[in-house]
């Protein structure tokens, strides 16, 4: 493993991108319950970031600039597809679905029973997004009643 610098906390805050900004900012607060902590905006009133609370999680949303790191990316209907989902906790699963659902979201997996996952759905949100909510919290060990062969990290430096 890699040493970070002592001052360091390390944690993941996924960055992601959409053409209309504050409406996906609007749906993720109404919908899912995200928390809007901050928002920068551009000269032009596009959003430079907006920093949006979950539990104990973030998430940065901005709009699609195609500058800096956005010249990188590409947003799904590019893509035609994803290729990653963001991964949220939560203990009512059933009624975020129900609200994606009403909200217009387009359930890819519907709400149903994970012997790895507990209780779990997938949406796929208006610009292509998916998002994947659990009751399972993927920091703590799977739970004692998974099957299957375990996991390995063999091969994996260190």
């Amino acid at each position: 493993m890699i040493a970070l610098p002592s001052n360091t906390q390390g944690f993941i805050i996924p960055y992601v991108r959409y053409h209309d900004a504050p409406a996906a900012i609007d749906w993720l607060r109404v919908v899912f319950g995200f928390e809007v902590q901050e928002v920068i905006t551009n000269d032009d009133g596009s959003i430079a970031y907006a920093r949006l609370g979950y539990g104990q999680g973030l998430v940065i949303i901005a709009s699609v600039l195609d500058k800096d790191i956005d010249a990188h990316m590409i947003q799904p209907g590019q893509a035609g597809g994803v290729t990653q989902a963001l991964y949220l906790v939560t203990s009512d699963p059933d009624t975020l679905c129900q609200r994606a659902r009403t909200s217009g979201a387009d359930i890819v997996i519907d709400i149903q029973d994970s012997l790895s996952e507990g209780r779990t759905f997938t949406c796929r949100d208006r610009e292509g997004h998916l998002w994947h909510f659990s009751t399972h919290d993927l920091r703590q060990p799977f739970p004692a009643n998974t099957k299957g062969n375990g996991h390995s990290t063999e091969g994996y430096a260190s």
